[in-house]
């Protein structure tokens, strides 16, 4: 439904910007083929012997342009619909309510009604314009025109997107290449490790006297003069001073460290591409020590519930648990290469409505792993939507190739693939295999997947992969 802002003063100026409210379509439910663009008016026929007159503009090879002309004759059936519904619902002293006779809420309201009901027509009007047309948009239109006079007609101007036209590139043979990370002992030992502060025992004591403590502090930012940050105070803060990942700044500050003292650090953090000063005053409020289990059998048996009764199988298991992880890794960036590679081979434009809709599904991943599912009350969105719009406009763009290349490998879901995926999966979630195969036959979402899956691996299979060994970092 059309949306128009401020309503009420709209007479017949001009509002610019003004957004059509229709449901925004998934991504890959936004890519219909837009059919074919004129310049040339044509009319829609109406009842007895009225017309609307529409007039198609291009403006670029995904925007477009609907003009929409109707005349008073056309909105008088629109307005009486406005003015009955209005009558059912007014409050007018000296009437019950909805028993105001018609010609006094015409008298009273008739201007805002019209006004008002502009929204209905405008929706309608587009909608039978985008029926008879075949226009088939994609995303959100916007109403960017509007002029009204009264016992005249309207126009209205609605700028909406169409997919565009995608002329595919070779996308066989892709040379790529193929890191190959070699695991170590000395990872596998790490690992080991990680399972067994997992499972630490811990006791309280007065002071550290070792890495194997966790000191809780109340952390106090401070300015490059030392003076206290107002609202930077974190209350528990736990440092576990074994952690490879933590900085050696905290390390050294809280080497000593004793219930109740105070402690200062200063250095500057570098987190990616960027750094940042930290400040801070750091109270120690409790100091635990850490006590490893023993490495035995008997360990191995307990943390694995029986599935692993040595020490050795441990070590063998995780060192696969490790390839298989790098793998996957190393088969991931392959396919970030290779999609990369063909954005890279294809310029077009990128319908906006797209990647607005990208944007909005990342903004409600943000939201849904936000604590009771709500942003924050200084979450500022526009920062977000510029932050990722590189990102979105990436996506949005493979989804357009993505779908020029099923269409032009033909590829399909079979039966036969639903089952196999049904064999694949049925042990893991715990669902009887044919009931797995009924509900993937009716999932669009589940299709679509095995589609990808199709199109990826023939795109690997075709590409010129070349593995290197993962460069080791200089100490």
């Amino acid at each position: 439904m059309l949306k128009l802002a401020d309503r009420l003063d709209l007479g017949s100026s001009v509002r610019k910007d003004m957004r059509v409210r229709v449901s925004p379509a998934a991504l890959a439910g936004a890519l219909a083929m837009a059919g074919a663009q004129h310049n040339a008016p044509y009319n829609i026929p109406k009842e007895g012997s009225l017309y609307v007159e529409v007039t198609l503009h291009s403006l670029s090879d995904v925007s477009k342009e609907v003009e929409i002309r109707a005349t008073a004759q056309e909105l008088e059936p629109h307005f009486d619909k406005a003015f009955r519904g209005y009558q059912a619902k007014v409050e007018i002293k000296g009437f019950r309510k909805g028993r105001a006779p018609l010609e006094l809420v015409k008298k009273l309201y008739g201007d805002l009604i019209e006004q008002d009901s502009l929204e209905s027509v405008a929706n309608e009007l587009y909608r039978k314009a985008v029926q008879e047309k075949e226009l088939k948009p994609i995303g959100e239109p916007l109403l960017v025109d509007m002029d009204y006079k009264k016992g005249e007609g309207v126009r209205f101007k609605i700028k909406y997107d169409v997919r565009p036209p995608v002329e595919l590139r070779s996308y066989k043979g892709i040379p790529v290449e193929k890191v190959v990370h070699k695991v170590s002992d000395q990872e596998v030992e790490a690992e080991i490790a990680r399972l067994q502060r997992m499972n630490a025992s811990v006791e309280e004591v007065p002071r550290v006297t070792g890495s194997e403590h966790i000191v809780t502090v109340e952390m106090q930012e401070l300015d490059v003069g030392g003076v206290p940050l107002i609202g930077k105070k974190s209350d528990s803060v736990r440092f576990y001073l074994a952690d490879p990942q933590l900085e050696q700044p905290f390390k050294d500050a809280l080497q000593s460290a004793e219930t109740g003292g105070e402690y200062r650090v200063k250095f500057e953090h570098q987190h990616g591409d960027h750094q940042h000063n930290v400040h801070a005053a750091l109270r120690v409020k409790k100091v635990e020590s850490v006590t490893l289990p023993g490495l035995t059998d008997e360990f191995v048996s307990k943390i694995t519930k029986g599935k692993v009764l040595t020490v050795e199988k441990l070590r063998d298991d995780v060192k696969q648990d490790l390839i298989a992880y790098w793998n996957a890794k190393s088969e991931r960036q392959v396919l970030n290469s290779v999609t990369g590679e063909l954005i890279r081979r294809h310029d077009f434009d990128v319908p906006e409505s797209l990647i607005r809709s990208v944007l909005a599904g990342l903004l409600e991943e943000v939201k849904n792993e936000s604590p009771n599912k709500q942003l924050p009350k200084d979450f500022d969105a526009e920062k977000f939507f510029q932050e990722n719009r590189a990102y979105a406009i990436y996506q949005a763009k493979w989804a357009l190739i993505r779908e020029e290349l099923i269409r032009a490998e033909k590829i399909t879901v079979e039966d036969a693939d639903l089952f196999k995926l049904a064999e694949q999966e049925s042990s893991k979630i715990g669902i009887d295999k044919e009931r797995l195969v009924n509900y993937y036959k009716s999932s669009d979402q589940v299709k679509d997947r095995v589609v990808g899956e199709k199109l990826m691996k023939l795109l690997l299979e075709s590409a010129k992969i070349m593995e290197v060994e993962e460069k080791q970092p200089v100490l």
